[in-house]
């Protein structure tokens, strides 16, 4: 219980780093390129990963383990940054979280398929009922979208459930920040390749929101925020730690009430609370 307990703990945490990742990257590609802004969060992130990994004299990981890497890089470190970041091209940050609400229920489903884990049909239906209420809410406050970014979002969603559900299984043996890093790691080559060659023309007309985006994207999102998530996923259970991502969309709202003094409706209020029931009804049957 105790171990439950502390992986439930450790992933709060990182849902609230992963909270400020949207709306950072929204403000980022205003003046950032998809590709580049995908490319250098990574490379960043990989080069703060590898001086962690050999100061630290990790171990490497075992042949068997870079398919895995090679899949979290895929569904976290590439896939779902630059899916996101194309996707916010198309929509706005409010109606993307139509779709970040159905990312718990697509963590669990890869946790079935890919960790062994068998939760419960009360589950599911706590499971299912959450995302409905974000999306729900979602779509009550939001603009329409696009078929275009609906459609990179959808695909966001899927590999990064799969990332999400690799890395943990993975981080049972080699450890969460070590997962991360290892795959940082393992794609920084072609990554740095990118970079170089995505890079803007010129640096004058980049304002200071979209490096503060870069920032954060890079040290919280991609590397901060994986150390407590992968964490909680292995200790907790992929599954059930996963619906603590329905409550990502809320968090984001308050940050955005405290920093920007955007106004809270009262539908984010009953929306929240129906989540939390959902959340607290998926920990019981996880």
């Amino acid at each position: 219980m105790e171990r439950t307990n502390s992986g439930w703990g450790s992933g709060l945490l990182g849902v609230i780093i992963f909270s400020g990742s949207l709306p950072a990257t929204r403000v980022a590609v205003a003046d950032f390129s998809p590709l580049f802004l995908t490319s250098a969060r990574a490379v960043i992130a990989a080069l703060l990963g590898a001086l962690f990994l050999f100061a630290l004299r990790q171990k490497r990981p075992e042949r068997g383990d870079f398919i895995s890497l090679a899949l979290v890089a895929l569904g976290v470190v590439v896939g779902f940054p630059l899916l996101t970041a194309l996707a916010l091209q198309h929509i706005s940050a409010a109606h993307s979280i139509v779709f970040i609400g159905l990312l718990p229920l697509a963590t669990a489903i890869f946790g079935v398929m890919r960790g062994g884990e068998r939760p419960k049909t009360a589950f599911w239906l706590f499971s299912v009922a959450g995302a409905a209420t974000v999306a729900g809410f979602a779509l009550y406050g939001s603009a329409r979208g696009t078929l275009t970014g609906d459609l990179l979002m959808i695909a966001a969603i899927i590999v990064c459930g799969l990332g999400y559900a690799e890395g943990a299984a993975l981080s049972r043996r080699l450890g969460g920040w070590q997962v991360i890093s290892w795959a940082l790691l393992l794609s920084l080559p072609v990554l740095a390749a990118i970079a170089v060659a995505t890079m803007p023309g010129t640096w004058n007309g980049i304002g200071i929101p979209a490096w503060i985006g870069l920032a954060y994207v890079s040290v919280f999102s991609m590397m901060v925020g994986f150390i407590f998530w992968y964490r909680g996923l292995a200790r907790g259970g992929i599954a059930g730690v996963g619906q603590l991502q329905l409550l990502q969309p809320f968090f984001g709202f308050v940050l955005a009430a405290v920093l920007l003094g955007e106004p809270i409706a009262w539908t984010m209020i009953a929306s929240a609370m129906i989540v939390v029931i959902c959340v607290a009804g998926a920990k019981r049957f996880a």
